[in-house]
């Protein structure tokens, strides 16, 4: 198989399809991109560690980010906008090493046809100079962007290395809230978890609980994230939580294993748990049909 993917490619190895609901947890298989004036789709991408080096967990460490760019671009209708959700590249303790990975990183990415691509740190970015590199190179580390009708919010729970967003960014947070209608479309971008996932494998934020109090007071709120290299659903009261797969390792699931560990590679299924996902966001209906895509043939 050739690093580059057509449009055939893409759909024989398409991951199943679901619709999520933001007011609840039901799924369906299939969901559709036929465009509606009150509807739009973006691509998620996740976890890339750009740079990890690991023959037994990912012989093609140097390749999945550039499949899965090929993949973005040979969709059938190209998304409103890309979003990565942290970990852009693997941490290193050597400053000059971690702005290389970046710019190869950015350079790589910068094949992508969509004209919008949005970045948010992750700790592999960011815990170690608290966001400084990150910072040179992409920006703000929290953020707000409105897309037709969607009010979209990404949180920095990394750069402090405590796992924290911190009392300064939560008082931005509630300030930026306050300026929304009860029943507004909101959707939260951030790279660990809000909730307590599994605190003892570093899968949860400090101060998540917070922020979490803080978006119930608004009816349609959904959050992305990244962090656990799997896809994980979750809800908090109406609020859903949707992790996304990494591009470079998947990770067991939480408490499944005594010890967090990478899944090592297995040549027989070859990308096995890896993969990027589009959402296409129902703006009246507040709601958002996830659809999740493998790399190379696993599923």
């Amino acid at each position: 198989m050739t690093d580059l993917m057509n449009r055939r490619d893409l759909l024989k190895l398409a991951g199943m399809g679901v619709a999520v609901f933001v007011s609840g947890t039901t799924l369906r298989a299939g969901a559709s991109r036929q465009k509606r004036a009150d509807s739009f789709y973006f691509v998620q991408l996740s976890d890339t560690h750009w740079g990890f080096n690991g023959p037994n967990i990912n012989p093609d460490s140097q390749g999945t980010l550039k499949k899965a760019v090929d993949a973005v671009n040979g969709l059938d209708e190209q998304p409103d906008f890309v979003v990565f959700t942290g970990d852009l590249t693997q941490t290193t303790d050597d400053r000059k090493i971690r702005r290389d990975r970046m710019a190869e990183f950015r350079d790589i990415v910068s094949q992508l046809r969509v004209k919008t691509v949005r970045f948010m740190p992750g700790e592999h970015d960011a815990s170690l100079d608290r966001g400084e590199a990150y910072q040179e190179f992409f920006g703000d580390l929290h953020y707000t962007f409105d897309h037709n009708g969607v009010h979209f919010i990404v949180l920095d729970n990394v750069s402090d290395p405590t796992a924290a967003v911190g009392e300064k960014q939560l008082q931005w947070l509630q300030a930026d809230l306050r300026q929304m209608d009860s029943d507004a479309r909101i959707v939260v971008l951030t790279h660990r978890p809000l909730f307590d996932l599994a605190p003892e494998w570093d899968w949860a934020t400090r101060d998540g609980a917070a922020v979490i109090d803080a978006l119930l007071q608004h009816r349609n709120v959904t959050v992305l994230y990244g962090h656990i290299h799997q896809e994980h659903h979750h809800m908090t009261g109406h609020i859903a939580h949707h992790a996304a797969r990494s591009l470079m390792w998947a990770l067991p699931e939480p408490g499944s294993v005594p010890k967090k560990a990478q899944i090592p590679w297995n040549p027989a299924e070859p990308y096995m748990g890896l993969g990027f996902r589009s959402i296409k966001a129902k703006v009246t209906q507040a709601r958002y049909d996830i659809e999740e895509f493998a790399i190379g043939s696993g599923r």
